[in-house]
């Protein structure tokens, strides 16, 4: 039997949920300046896959990577972190 390799885990908000069984994610993180040594806020949109359409917008969910699933899909949603108000 062959082991899987550490899949890669990212934390973000819910910005869109208009598809089916698709959300869209904001992943926010920290970035050094190599010159200003400043902490700059990066931003990225992540498509992941909602089998149950779970999800509502607001939501801090937890996302994992994984296969090709569609042209831009290659995250699925692994659980929800906090639920939105």
């Amino acid at each position: 039997m062959k082991k899987r390799g550490m899949r890669r885990q990212l934390v973000g908000t819910v910005v869109s949920n208009k598809m089916d069984k698709t959300v869209i994610v904001l992943v926010e993180r920290l970035v050094k300046h190599r010159l200003y040594h400043k902490y700059i806020r990066r931003r990225s949109k992540f498509a992941a896959h909602d089998e149950k359409n779970a999800c509502q917008i607001g939501d801090k969910i937890s996302i994992i990577e994984s296969r090709p699933l569609s042209k831009t899909k290659r995250w699925r949603v692994n659980k929800i972190v906090v639920k939105a108000v």
